[in-house]
């Protein structure tokens, strides 16, 4: 079974999940599964149209926002804020580890006006680092009020 970390109260975490995960997010009141790794990265890995195709299959919805090692940019933060709040269940992200899924949501919520404080207290919580980030957060919460 995968390792679904509650990052908040609608949203999880988890490292490369496998088709027989998919009950697991079913039964945990997902109903949007975002995949932040970007297919070939993991040949060996279930590929995205394969997860997308027993999600949906599942009952809930898929989006793809992969994550390159280019890192993150604006319209892929903007998906994810755009995303999260167009979905009323919880939503489990996924890449490789987790770290990436935890640093978009981290900067999405920081772009919504979230406190980097209590973000980044939340991604702790659940095991993840938000450091590589954290200016970027700073930047998007200080823009957000203005």
């Amino acid at each position: 079974m995968s390792d679904f970390r509650q990052l908040s109260d609608s949203m999880l975490a988890s490292p490369q999940i496998q088709l027989a995960d998919i009950p697991q997010a079913v039964a945990a009141g997902v109903t949007l599964v975002i995949n932040n790794r970007p297919d070939g990265e993991a040949p060996d890995e279930p590929q995205g149209a394969e997860i997308e195709a027993a999600v949906r299959a599942a009952g809930m919805d898929y989006l793809a926002i992969p994550i390159g090692h280019s890192g993150f940019s604006e319209p892929q933060v903007e998906a994810m804020q755009n995303a999260l709040a167009a979905t009323d269940g919880k939503v489990l992200g996924y890449c490789r580890s987790g770290t990436r899924s935890t640093l978009l949501w981290s900067l999405a919520q920081a772009r919504a006006g979230g406190d980097p404080e209590e973000i980044a207290a939340a991604a702790r919580n659940a095991g993840y680092d938000v450091s590589p980030v954290r200016a970027s957060m700073d930047m998007l919460a200080a823009q957000s009020s203005e």
